[in-house]
């Protein structure tokens, strides 16, 4: 029986791991606990096709409207058309999704033409789907690695053959497998202000960079329009403005109704901005106002979040809120073909870690779950053709630019400690020169900088350390990234090219 190593515990790391759990022999390793991820924090739900009403049509143009022009659309086709069934097998595992007259409740998000995100406990639509396939997967054979962090993948005669892991009891382990199914999530961390819990620092897709896979479209970033702005940076789901809250400024003005046609409901990358904007110009803070709603409605409807607010000491059924962006969700990531396949044979990337092209520049709220969902059960199809030739449309459907391979001079490795380096400064160095907007001047000087630790920096040693290197990495990769693409596009927006440009080309970058 083939050994599918499947690296990551969100809801694509569950799902990839208790289905090949039916014909393979599965090993899942995971950095925190089994049920800490990105999944776990997701408020708003989980977009799919479930009423008569609707129609995969309008979900799929959606989808592509809100990717600006750069989604790659027959994926988008596969995600909108099986997600419905990738739904039906999360309630078959146990997930209970709200439930009005009947049938699955109705939640609106930006961008969507159709109220079509389920959601469950209100606002817990990630806890509750992490608790139901955590359970399931603990139920099957898979043998499961708490507390172990990926340090490299192992590859040998050009193929992925296993990972290197740094276990905190055993120590360093080499997990050899014939399939490694990377589920890693996104790197939130890379910036000072994230929605995203500690653990997401990138650490699959350093790890696929440093092996030689194709990363892409890492400039495309998403930062959430609507976090406290509060230490934490607590998430404040779209949801609440699909509901009918309203952003207003410090003297009250609702703001978005001159800014786009869809006001609050506009594609999150013009909100960020526009909340940005607004606080850059009058000084002072962004308020998300819920107090229509009551407090009561509040509390039923959103109950995480009432009781993240009213534990920073906040009355939002009375008083408007203070907000701020925040990094989010990475559109970009490790290049896959529709079955999860990367450029290097052996390894399959799936969620946030992976590039599959539905999200584009800028993605549709809820698709992220579902994404997790319909192409972590793609690849564990695939894992039956394992001598399949990838046909990666990602790649050769676009003009894509050579990939970057310039690697760290290996004399300056095990410097010492470099001046100025941290994880702080990394962060400082991204949010200012690689975060809502960036320039030209800006980006060129942060990638030398950044260059400039990478040249110096210490092996690391500990997990922190190694989560350190991965930052560090992802953050020359992304701003080169961010540098190379010249045109304003989606959540990539360029001081020095402001009007927003039709793409000419995506971007692709291997390891520095």
């Amino acid at each position: 029986m083939a050994r599918v190593l499947v690296i990551g515990s969100g809801i694509a790391g569950l799902v990839a791991a208790a289905e090949a759990a039916r014909t393979h022999d599965v090993v899942l390793a995971t950095k925190g606990d089994l049920g800490l991820s990105n999944t776990r924090y997701a408020q708003g739900g989980i977009a799919a096709v479930m009423f008569a009403e609707d129609d995969v049509e309008a979900h799929i143009a959606d989808t592509l409207t809100a990717g600006a022009g750069l989604c790659d659309r027959e994926a988008v086709r596969v995600l909108c058309t099986e997600g419905p069934a990738r739904i039906r097998d999360l309630v078959a595992a146990g997930v209970e999704f709200d439930m009005a007259g009947g049938r699955f409740a109705q939640g609106l998000e930006a961008a969507h033409s159709f109220p079509r995100v389920l959601h469950a406990g209100g606002d817990a639509t990630g806890a509750r789907i992490e608790a139901a396939l955590t359970a399931r997967v603990r139920a099957s054979a898979v043998a499961i690695h708490e507390h172990t962090f990926l340090t490299d993948l192992m590859v040998a005669g050009g193929r992925v053959v296993g990972a290197s892991l740094l276990d905190g009891e055993a120590g360093v382990l080499e997990v050899r497998a014939d399939a490694v199914v990377l589920a890693t999530g996104g790197a939130g961390q890379l910036y000072p202000y994230t929605s995203n819990p500690a653990v997401a620092t990138g650490d699959g897709a350093a790890a696929a960079a440093r092996a030689g896979a194709a990363l892409a479209d890492l400039e495309f970033y998403q930062f959430h329009p609507t976090t406290l702005a509060l230490p934490g940076n607590f998430l404040v789901s779209e949801a609440v403005r699909g509901e009918g809250a309203v952003l207003r400024d410090a003297d009250g003005e609702r703001f978005m109704l001159a800014v786009h046609p869809d006001a609050e409901l506009a594609p999150r990358d013009v909100v960020a901005r526009a909340v940005a904007d607004r606080m850059a110009a009058t000084g002072a803070p962004v308020y998300l106002d819920a107090t229509a709603f009551g407090a009561d409605v509040l509390a039923h409807r959103f109950p995480s979040i009432d009781a993240a607010v009213r534990a920073a000491g906040l009355d939002w059924a009375r008083t408007p809120v203070p907000i701020t962006p925040a990094a989010h969700y990475w559109m970009g990531g490790v290049v896959t073909d529709l079955w999860g396949r990367t450029s290097l044979p052996g390894l399959y990337a799936v969620g946030e870690v992976a590039r599959t092209g539905v999200h584009g520049a800028n993605r549709l709220a809820s698709n992220s779950l579902l994404e997790g969902a319909v192409f972590a059960h793609r690849a564990v199809q695939a894992l039956a053709h394992p001598s399949t030739r990838v046909r990666n449309t990602t790649l050769t459907s676009r003009d894509m630019r050579e990939i970057v391979r310039t690697r760290v001079p290996g004399s300056a490795r095990g410097a010492g400690a470099v001046s100025g380096f941290s994880r702080a400064a990394v962060q400082d160095l991204m949010w200012d020169a690689v975060g809502l907007r960036r320039g030209g001047g800006g980006l060129t000087r942060a990638i030398e900088t950044l260059d400039v630790w990478a040249a110096s920096a210490p092996a690391p040693q500990s997990p922190a350390e190694h989560e350190d290197a991965n930052l560090l990495l992802l953050a020359r990769l992304t701003a080169r990234a961010a540098l190379a693409r010249t045109e304003s596009v989606g959540a990539h927006f360029r001081t020095d090219a402001p009007a927003l440009a039709q793409p000419a080309r995506n971007v692709a970058v291997g390891a520095c």
